[in-house]
This record gives C-alpha cells, structure tokens and sequence, in this order.
C-alpha cells in the first residue's frame, strides 16, 4: 500500500529547506558553447549563481534526449553510500544535480539498485529553481522512471513509488515482469515498459510517443549509465568532480569497454575556496554502431 502522505509532505519540507542553504557561486573557467547550437535557459538567480545559461542539448525526433548526471571524488570514484560524501558539496547539490541538471526533465531515471528501499524521490527544491520549472511550463514534479532487470524493487519502502499523484515508470525486463508486474499495475499511477534483452534502446521510443517525454535526467547508477552509454542514447553529460580523493574504490561513472567520447560544453568552479570543486558539462558524441550488447540495464 502507498506509504501515509505525510511522510511525503515532510519529505518535501526537509528537501526545500536542505535545499535554501547557502551556496558557492561557480564561475565560468572555460566555455566552448558559441560552438555549439544548444538551448539556453535560465533566470536572474540561476544565472548569477550558475554564471551564465545552463545548456540543453537538442532531443531526437524519435526518442528523448537523455543526460547523465555525476559526482565523482578527485580520484574517479562514484560509489558511496552517501553521495555528500564524494565531496561535490552544497552547489553541486543544490545548483547542479538536485537543479538545474533537472529543471527541463520530463523524467527522471534511476536504477532499481539506486532507489531500493530508500527515502528517495527525484525532483528540483531550491525556490528558485522550483520557479524556472514553472516558467518551462512543465509540472512541479519528473515522472520518475526506474529500470530493473531482476525486480529486485521494494515497492512499499521505496518513496518515489508511493506518490500517485506523480507518475512511474518501470523499465522491466522479462525476470522483473514476471516477478513484480502484477504487483506494478495494483498501483494506477505506475506503468511498466518492457525490456527485451537488457536493450534500453527500444524502449526510448515509446517514452516519447506514449508518455510524451523529450526529455530525461539519469542520476545513476554506473550499470545504467553504462547500458546508455553503450547505446548511444545519451546527448550530454554532467560531471562534478570533488577537490579531494574517497568513494569506493575502482567506481568510475562508465564500466564498460567502450570510454564515451566527450566535448567539453563548459568547464566552472567554485568561488572563493582555495581547492574548489569542478563542474564540466559535456556533449557526447554519437558513436557510429552502438554496441547494444554490452553492459547491464540495471543497477
């Protein structure tokens, strides 16, 4: 059954008030996007804090456009059981990951592994950025959309799936069909989007032609982020890296064979700190033949 709406409103209470902290202006060290042909948003306050727009790369006609989003620890690591702890500190939250990275997502997506069990539900808190959501014309919150391939999925404990006024998405492959989809459908606002041999390429499509989603924040895990990757289906990338080393060991954001090839959009740090924190936003580049194979669709 749907958790009480009260652990939701306080949720939300405790989010927005995280989120009002105060932050560190970034400022622009490199910027490559007069090269680019890629829409510009933002407001008074987004641009003074952000130093500048923030950059949306451009969504296929047949499926949405699909941005990464990471933290990773001065020496390349994105595995922790607290991501504060990398080290990306209150801009990279709040600003970045948690804003403006989110701002013009119609989804957001996560792996099973990233959400289980946990007080997790992916949206923008800040006011400020809350209003330039409003201004894109798009709802309060992201559908949320979580990939599993086992149905490894805690239904009742995990807060983004027991919000019925916000919709979900699952991404299921056969074992998570057979094993939680009964289960999915007693909860009207979830829908579930079959995977066919870890292939999350063919089920873009239908994200944009039946739920109407252009756009979409993937906030991890690797394995997905990875499967994406590998796929070809990821137009940018968000990556903050921490001024000091930590996380687990050998957890790079991409785990396969295949490194993405990358363009620096813009490079940023943090202002007034002797070992700031870097911001780079990247396009990826498109490879030629996608290896649809490699990888795993779930965390």
């Amino acid at each position: 059954m749907p958790l009480s709406r009260s652990r939701f409103e306080a949720f939300v209470a405790r989010k927005t008030r995280e989120a009002a902290q105060p932050l560190r202006r970034l400022v622009t060290v490199e910027d490559r996007s007069a090269h680019t042909s890629l829409q510009r948003i933002g407001n008074p306050w987004t641009r003074e804090w952000y130093g500048g727009d923030f950059h949306l790369a451009a969504a296929p006609e047949d499926r949405p456009a699909i941005s990464l989003v990471f933290v990773q620890s001065r020496d390349g690591n994105t595995g922790a059981s607290n991501p504060d702890r990398l080290g990306g500190g209150p801009a990279d939250k709040h600003l970045i990951y948690e804003g403006l990275s989110r701002v013009a997502a119609d989804a957001v997506m996560a792996g099973a592994a990233t959400v289980a069990g946990k007080d997790l539900f992916f949206s923008v808190w800040r006011e400020e950025i809350v209003e330039l959501r409003r201004d894109l014309g798009l709802p309060r919150h992201p559908t949320q959309i979580v990939v599993s391939q086992d149905g490894n999925v805690d239904l009742d404990g995990t807060l983004l799936f027991n919000v019925p006024e916000v919709p979900v998405i699952v991404l299921a492959g056969p074992a998570c069909r057979d094993r939680c989809e009964r289960t999915l459908t007693r909860r009207p606002w979830i829908s579930v989007v079959p995977l066919a041999s870890r292939n999350l390429e063919a089920a873009m499509p239908r994200l944009k032609r039946d739920f109407g989603i252009s756009r979409i924040s993937c906030v991890g895990g690797r394995a997905t982020a990875t499967s994406l990757l590998d796929a070809g289906l990821v137009q940018d990338l968000c990556l903050t890296t921490a001024a000091r080393p930590g996380g687990e060991p050998g957890t790079p954001f991409y785990i396969g064979a295949r490194p993405p090839a990358l363009s620096l959009i813009v490079r940023k740090q943090e202002m007034d700190v002797d070992e700031p924190a870097i911001f780079e936003h990247f396009l990826v580049r498109r490879r030629q033949r996608p290896d649809l194979g490699d990888g795993d669709a779930a965390d």
